[in-house]
């Protein structure tokens, strides 16, 4: 469900999901507000935002591995986050 919380960029359409047709409204179609979860923009979408939020609270990405962030405190402390998402 990770990807369903990812933000459009841009205007995506879809038919009416069967099932949930507006009656006397068939041929209309939906315009998505969200990231439907299968939509081929929906890791990249996730993927942004989280960067964003661990941005705000302080994590650099690595070089390295962009999905491993480190944030260090003044006292040598520090939290590492390993991101993996397994969708396959």
């Amino acid at each position: 469900t990770a990807f369903l919380h990812g933000d459009l960029d841009e205007e995506i359409y879809m038919e009416q999901p069967e099932g949930f047709e507006v009656k006397g409204k068939e041929n209309y179609i939906c315009k998505l507000k969200k990231i439907l979860y299968g939509l081929k923009q929906a890791p990249k979408q996730w993927y942004r935002k989280f960067d964003s939020f661990m941005s705000q609270q302080g994590f650099k990405k690595t070089s390295s591995d962009h999905c491993v962030f480190v944030q260090k405190f003044s006292d040598g402390d520090f939290i590492i986050v390993l991101l993996y998402v397994d969708d396959m």
